[in-house]
């Protein structure tokens, strides 16, 4: 891992919110040493600092120069006036960002790149960070490789990407995870209005994501959308008093069954090449 590693493994957290305390948990568990936090909340870096006996501050011109890593977990917004008020030093910088570049460093420091890990992270549950795949980019080849064997400490699935592609996978991961529990929240509302625990959900959730390990999800699709059902999905608006809700209903549905469309007239062109094909033999 070059320079890094001959060095105490010292790392800064720039940020106190759910992946920088994720991340600091896994990265002590691999063996590094969390020298120091920051935070503009006191109320947010000294509980964490306390948590890794470990100095804070609540100003970027007291962040020490002698750590190896310095890790800004931050709001994507945030990150440009913070790397401009940044002290000098010689370690590698990085961002956990998804949809940023990591040019943001250029011109601030020589060293530095991405650590993005692609998974909901709170504060309030842990997680595992050893099964979540982590996405590097540095803006040197030797960066590069330091951050890969870093993120190798925590994690065996680490997956080098440059920002460009990252973001797209960020988008994919919206999609899948932000998107998807926003639907979990409008269906516990459903059901809490009829006075049902929305818990009895729970089962389906599970399975409908188990599914995904043995199959595509073009192939796991269910549901009346799929089958064109047009009395169910009526009955299912009829039933749904927000203006907005019954859009978003009815923008999915209209997806789900142009994707079922879609996928079919595929399925029948490539039955028809290959009738087409053995008639020629």
């Amino acid at each position: 891992m070059g320079s890094f590693v001959k060095k105490n493994n010292q790392v800064v957290l720039i940020g106190a919110g759910n992946v920088a305390t994720q991340l600091s948990y896994a990265l002590e568990e691999a063996g590094f040493s969390i020298v120091q936090i920051f935070s503009r909340s006191i109320q947010s870096a000294q509980p964490l600092a306390e948590e890794f006996k470990t100095g804070f501050t609540t100003s970027l011109k007291e962040i020490t120069t002698e750590a190896d890593l310095y890790i800004f977990a931050i709001k994507d917004d945030a990150l440009p006036a913070v790397i401009a008020a940044m002290p000098a030093n010689k370690g590698i910088w990085v961002h956990t960002s998804g949809s940023l570049p990591i040019d943001l460093f250029s011109g601030y420091t020589d060293t530095y790149g991405a650590l993005y890990p692609l998974q909901t992270i709170s504060k309030q549950r842990e997680t595992d960070l050893s099964k979540v795949y982590f996405f590097v980019e540095g803006n040197t080849e030797h960066v590069a490789t330091a951050l890969f064997d870093i993120a190798d400490k925590i994690s065996g699935r680490v997956r080098m990407m440059t920002s460009e592609t990252r973001k797209y996978l960020h988008l994919a991961a919206v999609f899948a995870c932000n998107f998807s529990n926003h639907l979990y929240v409008i269906a516990s509302q459903i059901l809490e209005k009829q006075g049902i625990d929305w818990h009895v959900l729970l089962p389906l959730i599970d399975e409908t994501a188990h599914k995904l390990y043995f199959m595509h999800p073009e192939q796991a699709q269910t549901g009346p959308a799929v089958r064109d059902d047009l009395s169910i999905m009526a009955l299912h608006q009829s039933l749904i008093d927000d203006e907005r809700t019954r859009h978003l209903y009815e923008v999915l549905s209209k997806s789900i069954h142009f994707q079922t469309i879609n996928k079919e007239h595929i399925n029948k062109e490539h039955i028809n090449k290959e009738h087409i094909i053995k008639g020629q033999r």
